[in-house]
């Protein structure tokens, strides 16, 4: 069943589609920001509660904020959210260097020495998208190492990912996504069914049939996604995997 008519602004709606399963497991920005699920849903929300939402996302906004002033575009367009969640030619658009220096002074200001490796080291690595955030900025591919399984599960979950629909009943769909393996370097490894959550109290983000693209965050089916837009994803997903694992693969001083 496709998607119904949904209102509210198409950029206020993309953010919050993307926003809402770290917010709800309360990974990111404030706490139980209940008006991200309902413009998510396409409820109406009052003028500007988006907007001061998604200021308060410390890693996402200083994002949005500096792709849009390159791009000439508001930070909560949908041309700027399109082109950070999941890529797109506005993508290509973005002087990663600049945004790179702009970034890393920002974050390494409020992370303090806890995050010592944001510096500029890190500007091989920078490219204007989500997962570069997941998967330079955050620490989790610094702690592969140690074996343990954590970090491994939360750059596949936090990382946007997409999926060809196998099967869609009322809660969640079946859809067929790749996951992240890690032996001394991270791969993307062969597509593999995994059934994710599709529902919220306040109903679907996006209708799905089967053959479809869904964009996966957190085990959750947050946006249903052109074929081009699915094509863009896996292969910036795949292109920053490998800037990253020159990182992880040059000799330890």
């Amino acid at each position: 069943m496709r998607e119904r008519d949904q209102s509210g602004d198409p950029g206020e709606r993309l953010f919050a589609r993307y926003a809402h399963a770290p917010n709800a497991l309360g990974y990111c920005g404030p706490t139980a920001a209940a008006v991200l699920q309902q413009a998510a849903c396409g409820l109406p929300t009052e003028a500007g509660a988006v907007r001061r939402v998604a200021r308060q996302f410390s890693g996402v906004w200083p994002y949005q904020v500096l792709m849009g002033e390159q791009l000439g575009l508001d930070p909560l367009s949908e041309g700027v959210g399109r082109a950070y969640w999941t890529g797109s030619e506005d993508t290509d658009r973005v002087d990663s260097r600049v945004l790179g220096e702009r970034l890393i002074e920002r974050f390494a200001a409020q992370a303090g020495h806890y995050w010592s490796h944001l510096d500029a080291e890190l500007l091989s690595e920078v490219s204007p998208t989500h997962v570069f955030h997941v998967l330079g900025v955050y620490p989790w591919t610094r702690l592969l190492a140690t074996g343990l399984p954590e970090p491994l599960h939360v750059l596949d979950s936090c990382r946007i990912r997409a999926g060809r629909v196998l099967d869609v009943d009322e809660d969640s769909v079946l859809v067929e996504v790749d996951v992240l393996a890690y032996d001394q370097r991270l791969v993307v490894d062969e597509p593999r069914p995994e059934r994710v959550t599709r529902r919220t109290e306040d109903g679907v983000m996006a209708d799905f049939d089967e053959g479809d693209w869904a964009a996966l965050h957190w085990s959750f089916a947050c946006d249903r996604l052109t074929a081009a837009q699915a094509a863009t994803l896996i292969a910036s997903s795949a292109e920053q995997v490998t800037l990253t694992n020159v990182r992880l693969t040059l000799p330890k001083t």
